[in-house]
């Protein structure tokens, strides 16, 4: 049975990004992380076996299965909501830094061999997303 899964982001409802069967990441950036967290995440993402296999286990990667990427900016999963009722950013990446380590991020998903869609940084993006399984998981290196 072929899988539905697809994923999209939109800037001012035009299409920026777009894949079909993949891997949707939202990816944060905070202060700690530097181009080997960026390349590491690269592999984990081209490598990490959940999507099903003939048996209907969690056995292919991406890698495996020519899936598609689509890697989403996403300052907010840094949101800090212990205190008080507004999120506090102050965990997340300066937008210099960020988004050079996004950029890092996508080289080498491509490197790696994979097509890779991106949204656009720092843009008010709409995201689609079409999660079969579901499948999500928070992946930190």
């Amino acid at each position: 049975m072929q899988r539905a899964g697809r994923a999209r982001v939109a800037v001012d409802g035009e299409v920026v990004g777009e894949i079909g069967p993949g891997l949707c990441c939202l990816v944060g950036v905070t202060h700690d992380d530097d181009r080997d967290a960026a390349v590491k995440l690269a592999s984990k993402l081209w490598h990490l076996r959940i999507f099903a296999d003939e048996n209907g286990h969690m056995n292919r990667s991406v890698a495996d299965t020519s899936g598609e990427v689509l890697v989403v900016s996403q300052f907010t999963l840094y949101g800090d909501t212990r205190k008080g009722r507004r999120p506090s950013f102050v965990a997340a990446a300066a937008p210099d830094d960020a988004a050079r380590l996004i950029d890092e991020l996508v080289a080498e998903l491509r490197r790696l061999g994979a097509t890779v869609a991106t949204g656009a940084f720092g843009a008010d993006m709409a995201v689609e997303l079409t999660n079969d399984g579901p499948v999500t998981l928070m992946l930190e290196v």
